[in-house]
């Protein structure tokens, strides 16, 4: 992937404002000296509004609907829904313990072609889920796009799975000062 100066215009601010050096603990007890802070990029209106903008030429031409994967994934695909048009849903992990009960709330995506949308992809098992998920209620998922791709197996992973990863920005696009271990 070439990145355009515009893109790597994106990266540092990106990097900038999103990219933290401070300790930080996955859920799965993996220890980073620095990560990707989904929260800051969400919390910059212009940053997540230009974000959505690049991320919407990732979208293959035959998307029907998005779909956002809690939490990091929620903000993206709302302003990536308002970039392309295409109508948005929200993928919690697991059904909602009370009200709805639902594990996927928003547009009815009943046999439309889903996009999932996430803000950092690493192993590439959330994603997975996800799709396996929409699959089971109807939603063919090809692809998934995410702000940034982290070489950890992910995209190989969903590839065996038939789903193709889209990424906006690889550690090798952030500048070299930031790249560290982000998130």
């Amino acid at each position: 992937m070439t990145t355009s100066p515009t893109l790597a215009g994106l990266a540092a601010r990106l990097a900038e404002a999103a990219c933290v050096n401070a300790p930080f603990k996955l859920a799965d007890g993996t220890q980073l000296s620095a990560y990707f802070d989904e929260y800051r990029l969400a919390a910059d209106p212009e940053l997540l509004r230009d974000t959505a903008r690049a991320m919407a030429a990732l979208i293959p031409d035959d998307a029907q609907a998005l779909a956002g994967i809690e939490l990091g994934g929620v903000p993206l695909v709302v302003a990536l829904s308002a970039a392309t048009g295409l109508p948005a849903v929200f993928l919690r992990r697991r059904p909602k313990g009370y009200g709805s009960r639902r594990q996927i709330e928003g547009a009815d995506i009943t046999g439309r072609r889903t996009v999932l949308v996430d803000d950092v992809v690493r192993s590439g098992g959330q994603l997975l889920t996800m799709a396996r998920t929409l699959r089971m209620t109807g939603a063919p998922v090809t692809d998934a796009v995410c702000v940034l791709e982290r070489p950890l197996g992910g995209r190989m992973l969903l590839a065996e799975h038939r789903v193709a990863l889209h990424s906006l920005l690889t550690e090798a696009n952030l500048p070299a000062q930031r790249t560290g271990d982000a998130a």
